[in-house]
């Protein structure tokens, strides 16, 4: 049988997945191999060093720099309070008209300059700490650095998603995957939740979304312009994750109204009032993640389908989306994988397969214009 690998998106209703949850410094691993984590669990913590503050105190005293340190109140590595002082001047006959040099932070009194008088303070550490975004067991513990947690859940891959982690009960607003998200189905009850949509979005109706309190919304498109608009800059080919707007965005099918595959949305309504993990980060060049949903499930939950097909396998019936023109976002079945290279408009020889769309059409692409939608 013809047989090919090709990247895709997973949409699955029962599988087991690691997330491996790492610290951005060296730091402290609370918990241990074949521990039971919940979603907001802290399995790790750091911190990160404060932010420096360069302080003259020579110019302040308008004494040369190298009679500071016997004028020096504070040793270097001691800790300081905002306006306590640092150094003080001899004044007149050792007694009067004194100059009082004050700290203008809390923090640490970190070093002294005898050349040029500058003084290094530091703000008190930044505290990090990185929870285990799903529930699970803890499968590894990196050492100082982080854990890697398995779960077994529901997961479902979208094409395109900004803002990161959050989480919230799974909340449909619409009844088929067709649908529009209105302004009318951004309630009150959304607040705090994940609201799935259906075709599309509007920057309008996101905006409400985002007044409302909402945490995330998965939808099948998006305005590109609207995009921009959204948050004032191109992303270009930017990793993204890390926007600040309000709420975690996840497109499943891509940019303009798009109607989200039918097995996306049935998956999602059957998870509807479960708490699910979402993040947005997506990168689409070398080192590609796609943005996810993650609905931990019971240890005894089973898939209602069965498969033996490994990951990113593609065959005789697999499902595929097309991700170039001219059939940009459509979905459809594999319906031949000749192994032969063959000559496309471009005149190169490329590997192709048979798509057939769901009208019963069938058109030859190539195999790099396709991606495996894997259930």
């Amino acid at each position: 049988m013809a047989f090919a690998y090709t990247p895709g998106l997973r949409v699955a209703d029962v599988a087991d997945i690691a997330k491996t949850r790492r610290l951005p410094l060296k730091g402290e691993v609370l918990v241990k191999e074949g521990d039971i984590v919940k979603a907001e669990t802290i399995v790790a913590r750091t911190e990160l060093p404060g932010n420096v503050k360069m302080f003259n105190i020579a110019n302040m005293l308008g004494v040369p720099p190298s009679d500071i340190p016997e004028l020096l109140l504070k040793k270097e590595g001691e800790a300081i309070e905002a306006n306590e002082p640092l150094a003080q001047s001899k004044g007149l006959f050792g007694k009067y008209f004194k100059s009082t040099v004050k700290s203008p932070i809390k923090g640490v009194f970190e070093s002294f300059n005898e050349i040029t008088g500058q003084a290094v303070l530091r703000e008190p550490p930044i505290p990090v700490e990185i929870d285990g975004y799903v529930n699970g067991k803890i499968k590894e513990v990196l050492p100082g650095e982080g854990v890697v947690v398995e779960t077994h859940c529901s997961f479902v891959q979208g094409i395109f998603g900004i803002g990161g982690e959050v989480r919230g009960e799974l909340k449909m607003v619409c009844s088929t995957p067709k649908e529009e998200i209105t302004a009318d189905k951004i309630t009150d009850d959304c607040k705090g939740k994940i609201i799935i949509g259906g075709s599309y979005i509007s920057y309008a109706v996101l905006k409400k979304a985002i007044t409302a309190g909402v945490n995330g919304i998965v939808v099948g498109g998006f305005d590109d312009q609207d995009l921009k608009d959204l948050l004032g800059f191109d992303l270009g080919v930017a990793i993204t994750g890390h926007e600040k707007f309000g709420l975690t965005l996840i497109l499943t099918e891509g940019f303009g109204k798009m109607t989200m595959a039918e097995g996306t949305f049935d998956l999602l309504s059957q998870r509807a009032g479960m708490i699910a993990s979402v993040n947005g980060a997506t990168q689409i060049r070398a080192g590609v993640m796609r943005p996810e949903i993650v609905v931990s499930l019971p240890a005894d939950a089973r898939s209602a389908q069965t498969s033996t097909k490994q990951a990113g396998a593609m065959d005789i019936g697999s499902s595929i989306r097309c991700i170039r023109s001219p059939y940009f976002g459509m979905i459809g079945k594999v319906s031949v994988l000749p192994p032969e290279l063959q000559v496309v408009d471009s005149e190169a020889k490329v590997r192709v397969l048979e798509v057939e769309f769901k009208d019963g059409k069938k058109f030859i692409v190539p195999r790099a214009n396709v991606e495996l939608i894997e259930g």
